[in-house]
């Protein structure tokens, strides 16, 4: 090969190399970005407060309805195992340190403290109250639990005789 031609094929393949690297890191960045978005499930499942408009799939994990069914003031919608329900308003639509035994079936079990009954919240007791999420099916699209209530079994209390009324937690009040 002539001088002139390996100075040309020379100068031809470092004009070559600059691109191919540049197409390296592109896809090299799409395939991380791919990776880390399949890794932490899109945002699905988080413990934030946000409602999906996705369709449901069968194998999600339900959240507790939607953010938003309380409004602004609301706490615990559109979370999975919510650590706190509150409706929005005064202390007695609060119930705090909730620690779920179950989340994912037809029901979803925990326990919270919360005023015990027929007590006002001035002079009433925090005691231990059992947390029912339930009628799983879907809000805004997301696969959800649809109604939640609390009671009192060291009271004799059921779900069926709580005291109150079971909350839509997609519909809110």
């Amino acid at each position: 090969m002539s001088p002139e031609l390996a100075v040309e094929e020379a100068a031809r393949q470092r004009q070559t190399r600059p691109v191919c690297r540049g197409v390296t890191v592109l896809l090299l960045a799409v395939v991380l970005g791919l990776a880390a978005t399949a890794c932490s499930g899109g945002g699905h499942g988080s413990s934030s407060a946000t409602s999906r408009t996705g369709a449901a799939s069968a194998g999600s994990v339900p959240t507790l309805g939607v953010a938003g069914a309380f409004g602004p003031d609301g706490v615990g919608f559109g979370s999975v195992r919510p650590t706190e329900i509150s409706l929005g308003g005064d202390p007695t639509g609060t119930l705090a340190r909730i620690s779920w035994q179950s989340w994912g079936g037809s029901r979803a079990t925990g326990t919270s403290t919360y005023v015990a009954p027929d007590q006002t919240v001035a002079q009433g007791s925090q005691q231990t109250a059992t947390v029912v999420a339930y009628d799983l099916g879907t809000c805004n699209g997301g696969r959800a639990y649809q109604q939640v209530t609390w009671y009192f079994p060291q009271h004799g209390q059921t779900t069926a005789d709580n005291g109150g009324t079971p909350v839509g937690a997609c519909t809110g009040p």
